[in-house]
């Protein structure tokens, strides 16, 4: 008799019966993956990795195989409404039947080893990928590299986007420390592809010890970017007009180089053309990045939660809405640099609303009233019952011609789309 038949009380389980609810390392996973799967997976994988970035790369990688033809699995986290989201096979998220029944399946292959969450959904999604016979795997990294779940795989292409302060407690306070852990997803004579030109030297020299074939923006590869197309190239390669990408900001230009670097470094074994390219990259999407919804007053969505995310968030807002009137509705998750991002959107906010989130790890008011002290911002309102009444609030206050922007947190963006889209 299976555990559960239904997903969400699956879900539920998994978020209780484990004692830690990040719990890095590979033995435990490792160990219930050999028993799981019946010969070494011999499908071409790229794993993503890095600090911001890795959901757009998995978007364009997504995009360009589908485009020529392929059948390709794609592992993501977190997701936004449904957790079906972080497994999806050609673009469409796997239905609940299959979900669980991988989840039945694990829960008979670990024995008495205990999983994660995140343990759980990785190996749902390898079992999947399997059962169907996908021609590629994408793998998004959950957090760090080389102690994460999907690290178990051998990736033939790792792609590390941007190392960036975040998750300290797990990675270490310092770029150079998380820049090691990053690397961990490197193996010997794979290509590491580096979508950082400012990388910490930890990174680069961790390759270098793996003895993995490095390409790095700047030197290996470059990209150049004219008003209504774009220019890559490598020493021997080059592709010219570009279509600019379907995913808006100045950094998903840096993430659709290294996305066209690793597929050239897969081609011998997955081709594709250059026609698979272009259209891949204009027709890449993804939900909560830079993502507008028009209205009066228009809501422009993004998930970013640290620093690095933010400014590159700030430096969109001065581009696409230079002197529009700002109402922003917050959260964040208290575990988070809430201080950094606040200083770098504090003169560019006008009204701020802080929308209260149930998630237990989330910042309550107080927490974030306390920052917003520190940082000397007053326009603030608070004394919301939940995220409606918040949300409700702005709209009421915006005028004609100003925006709606909510930021800080996966959670708060699935409120919204959850309730208003």
């Amino acid at each position: 008799m299976p555990r559960f038949s239904a997903l969400a009380d699956w879900l539920a389980w998994q978020e209780q019966s484990h004692p830690r609810p990040i719990d890095l390392g590979l033995e435990r996973v490792a160990g219930v993956f050999a028993r799981l799967a019946a010969q070494p997976e011999k499908v071409p994988t790229i794993t993503v990795g890095g600090t911001n970035g890795k959901g757009s790369c998995v978007a364009f990688l997504e995009a360009i195989y589908r485009a020529q033809g392929y059948k390709v699995g794609a592992y993501t986290s977190p997701h936004i409404l449904r957790y079906n989201e972080r497994i999806r096979i050609d673009g469409q998220p796997v239905a609940d039947e299959a979900i669980c029944a991988a989840f039945e399946r694990i829960d008979a292959a670990r024995v008495d080893t205990s999983l994660s969450y995140f343990e759980f959904g990785t190996l749902a999604a390898l079992d999947i990928f399997s059962r169907a016979g996908v021609d590629i795997r994408i793998l998004e990294v959950g957090l760090g590299g080389r102690l994460d779940a999907v690290n178990i795989i051998d990736a033939d292409v790792a792609v590390v986007t941007t190392i960036a302060i975040d998750h300290v407690d797990w990675l270490g306070d310092t770029v150079e420390a998380i820049g090691r852990e990053k690397a961990g997803i490197f193996r010997a004579g794979a290509p590491a592809v580096i979508g950082d030109q400012q990388a910490p030297a930890s990174l680069i020299s961790s390759a270098r010890q793996k003895r993995a074939d490095i390409f790095q923006i700047g030197r290996a590869f470059d990209y150049r970017k004219h008003a209504d197309h774009w220019d890559w190239w490598t020493q021997r390669t080059e592709l010219s007009g570009l279509p600019l990408p379907g995913l808006l900001g100045e950094h998903q230009f840096r993430n659709a180089s290294a996305v066209i670097m690793a597929v050239c470094c897969l081609r011998e074994r997955l081709p594709v053309a250059e026609s698979a390219i272009r259209e891949g990259l204009r027709n890449a999407q993804l939900s909560g990045r830079f993502q507008l919804i028009d209205g009066k007053p228009p809501v422009l969505l993004d998930v970013g939660h640290n620093p690095q995310a933010v400014q590159t968030l700030l430096s969109y807002l001065r581009t696409y809405f230079p002197d529009v009137k700002i109402h922003a509705l917050f959260a964040m998750m208290k575990d988070k640099d809430i201080a950094g991002v606040l200083a770098l959107m504090r003169d560019r906010v006008d009204h701020w609303y802080l929308a209260p989130l149930k998630n237990p790890r989330a910042a309550n008011e107080e927490v974030l009233n306390a920052y917003f002290q520190q940082q000397d911002i007053t326009n603030v309102n608070k004394g919301y019952a939940d995220f409606s009444a918040a949300f409700d609030s702005a709209r009421r206050q915006a005028g004609p011609g100003e925006l709606i922007l909510i930021f800080g947190s996966f959670f708060l963006v699935s409120e919204y789309l959850s309730q208003f889209a």
